[in-house]
């Protein structure tokens, strides 16, 4: 029985553990060349960086933009939404 309690805990904190990540979603409103001003300036990304990340975003429909704990991917998505644009969280791959 405490085995069993124990490996609940490890899978538990394990789950815990796994990064969240902020990822934008293309939209049919805003211009290119504004989605790569807000990665540059909230994320302080590159000029060069932004603009691969605005292209993923263009070209594939969406882009992880940041990873970190859930609590801090849910601050990127909501200041996603004051600037405009469609973007969400969700759970980085293992």
């Amino acid at each position: 029985m405490a085995d069993t309690i124990e490996q609940t805990r490890v899978r538990e904190r394990s789950a815990l553990d796994v990064p969240w990540v902020t990822i934008v979603l293309n939209d049919p409103v805003n211009l290119m060349s504004y989605v790569s001003y807000v990665f540059r300036s909230y994320f302080g990304y590159t000029p060069a960086e932004a603009e691969r990340l605005m292209l993923q975003v263009h070209l594939t429909g969406r882009a992880v933009v940041a990873t970190g704990p859930r609590e801090e991917m849910e601050r990127h998505v909501e200041a996603m939404h004051d600037y405009g644009l469609w973007a969400t969280l969700g759970k980085a791959d293992a």
